[in-house]
């Protein structure tokens, strides 16, 4: 992906738009890059506060996506927003005077609320920053962000929520959070020397004797110390095979979570690749606009008369009378 600089998040925010795929894929990017949160909320809540009315909503749907999807990967963001939240919402609802803004401020509080993304104390205090119930003493300080509850999650799970308004598009849990691009060839690279691949324990088993697996050469034995030599071998060769399976099944478990990674991966690039390509699109479309204008400036200028020369009484040409055949 693309490197980070302020002066890039501050060129991709000016061209967001109220799109899910436009606030997803700029969601992908900046929780790509999160070892950058502080600066990513301070940009964030500086353009939030100039850009225009019709767009104030969108930031703030651009934030739920990145405080929700990134928490799988840790919560640097859900603590940075939390230091400005109260003063975005505030914000927000002061300058635009639109009761769909005011709507989706309350739906973004609301589900935050249901799915406990923040605890009770932010929550009230992001209503009273709404103009809401005003919070009591307890509620009057640095907005902090409950303390993630240890659950499995699977990669790509998606939270089932129906969807109803355009406004609401960001609030659907996305695909999963894509890899970083080192995690996933660390990953790929491990696969390399896995249980599977074990040449020594392979030759191993290969190399027990028949009489392992075989009950029908049970009828062989004739002695008891054939026998103990035999449960030995029976012995040895189930802890063996007990332990090499137990790896198998871990590489297994690996190998799909590392399915499931390419998969958010691929499916993050597409998306970046979709919008560099819309991009690329339209700046073909602004070069192809400005080729045609500089041929018809081309054209009007080849078709421009000669100025130097003024047509005589006779119908000929003659040449401009001077400043000083004027005045005679």
């Amino acid at each position: 992906m693309a490197g980070f600089t302020g002066e890039a998040l501050g060129k991709k925010l000016l061209e967001l738009n109220n799109s899910q795929q436009s606030i997803q894929t700029l969601s992908l990017w900046l929780i790509h890059h999160r070892k950058h949160h502080k600066t990513i909320v301070q940009v964030w809540f500086k353009e939030l506060k100039k850009a225009k009315s019709n767009r104030k909503l969108t930031f703030m749907y651009l934030a739920n996506d990145v405080i929700q999807n990134s928490k799988k990967k840790g919560p640097e963001f859900s603590k940075e927003f939390s230091t400005v939240l109260s003063k975005a919402f505030a914000h927000v609802n002061e300058s635009v005077n639109d009761a769909k803004t005011k709507s989706g401020l309350d739906r973004i509080i609301s589900v935050w609320e249901d799915r406990n993304v923040y605890d009770s104390t932010v929550i009230s205090s992001l209503r009273a920053a709404m103009g809401g119930k005003s919070p009591g003493p307890e509620t009057v300080k640095e907005i902090r962000p409950e303390k993630p509850k240890k659950k499995k999650i699977k990669v790509l799970e998606v939270e089932p929520v129906v969807k109803k308004t355009k406004e609401e598009l960001t609030v659907l849990s996305p695909r999963g959070d894509p890899p970083e691009a080192e995690d996933l060839i660390k990953a790929l690279q491990d696969l390399e020397n896995s249980p599977s691949t074990d040449a020594v324990v392979r030759e191993k088993i290969a190399q027990l004797p028949p009489e392992v697996s075989d009950v029908s050469l049970l009828e062989k034995i004739t002695n008891r110390e054939a026998a103990d030599k035999l449960a030995k071998q029976v012995e040895e060769a189930s802890s063996l095979l007990t332990d090499y399976n137990k790896r198998l099944n871990e590489e297994l478990e690996d190998r799909t979570q590392v399915s499931k990674m390419l998969n958010n991966f691929t499916h993050a690039q597409r998306q970046l690749l979709a919008e560099a390509e819309k991009k690329v699109e339209e700046l073909r479309e602004q070069l192809k606009r400005v080729s045609q204008v500089r041929n018809e400036l081309k054209s009007h200028l080849q078709n421009l008369p000669d100025l130097t020369l003024l047509p005589s009484v006779t119908g000929g040409l003659a040449p401009l009378p001077s400043a000083g055949d004027l005045f005679q």
